[in-house]
């Protein structure tokens, strides 16, 4: 199979950004198609986009229908569509590619054919000044260790060995019809959303992780800055994987993963027990396969709130 790659860029307003994000990725050779998804910006994007075609054909942009705005998850789908390449590379639009940043992604799919993706370390920049907390918080994006891929979905739950990035993702372009597109559902996570299904159907292995092959920008409009944002839909993804899971013949023990952190999260709201039942009923009727398994019971709410009922469940 021959290295060729397609990089989806999704650009919402990213005047600032978008020339040295499309710059980053013509200078990598492995590169056959740069996919630029303008997802309804305001901005001098778009006339910025247009003026770089003039002088690399490699770059394409799309829109959606009526040039709206639909988020990453759409814009990133539409550029997988489209994509003709064998591989799959994304960059998002503040960020930036550093110099051979396919070289060992390249060697490594040579040399293992049966691997389906590539995670590598991914590194910060910082467009304004950086707070002494960022200092300590905004650390390389990395895992601690080269990790056996059936291990990898236990690693990135637990958060115990690190995590990775999408811009430092190299993908088969084939894995998406396993575990399907983004999730157009989610406004956030959608993109651990993707590393965890990977993780958890695919094969998955390390490629530099001690040295960035990105780097992500900081500025004032940064999207993980939203705490809110993120606290509303972090259960969101844990449940939708939980159902995707079920219905994809994932083993029991890793779907409990998902559902110790549901329920951990849905206990913080404080809800009736009535309402948790509801809630549960609701989950299990889109994955029948949890309904009928030892989760169906340990989950249950009842259960969860009157352990002493069924104490050989939780030893």
């Amino acid at each position: 199979m021959n290295f060729d790659v397609s990089v989806v860029i999704p650009v919402y307003n990213a005047e600032r950004f978008i020339e040295r994000a499309i710059d980053s990725v013509l200078m990598q050779s492995e590169v056959k198609e740069v996919i630029v998804i303008n997802d309804g910006s305001t901005d001098s994007s778009v006339n910025i986009i247009r003026n770089h075609q003039k002088l690399d054909s490699r770059i394409i942009l799309l829109h959606h229908d009526n040039r709206q705005n639909k988020g990453r998850s759409e814009s990133r789908n539409l550029g997988i569509k489209k994509a003709t390449s064998n591989f799959i590379a994304f960059l998002d639009a503040d960020d930036f590619y550093l110099e051979n940043r396919f070289k060992n992604d390249s060697l490594l799919f040579g040399q293992k054919k049966e691997i389906d993706g590539i995670y590598n370390a991914v590194d910060f920049f910082f467009y304004r000044q950086v707070t002494p907390l960022e200092k300590k918080t905004l650390t390389i994006n990395t895992m601690s260790e080269n990790l056996d891929p059936d291990f990898l979905f236990e690693a990135l739950i637990t958060g115990g060995y690190g995590h990775f990035h999408i811009n430092g993702l190299t993908l088969k372009k084939e894995v998406f019809k396993t575990i399907g597109l983004f999730n157009v559902s989610l406004k956030v996570a959608e993109d651990t959303d993707v590393f965890w299904k990977l993780a958890l159907k695919c094969q998955l292995v390390a490629g530099i992780l001690d040295k960035p092959v990105a780097k992500r920008g900081v500025h004032e409009e940064n999207i993980f800055n939203n705490e809110e944002t993120y606290k509303k839909y972090r259960i969101k993804m844990y449940q939708s994987l939980a159902i995707w899971s079920a219905n994809n013949n994932i083993k029991l023990y890793k779907i409990d993963l998902l559902l110790k952190w549901v329920w951990n999260l849905k206990s913080r709201e404080k809800n009736s027990l009535f309402k948790d039942i509801i809630y549960w009923f609701g989950l299990v009727i889109k994955a029948p396969r949890l309904f009928f398994s030892i989760l169906g019971i340990k989950y249950f709410p009842l259960v969860r709130y009157r352990q002493k009922l069924l104490p050989f469940i939780f030893k």
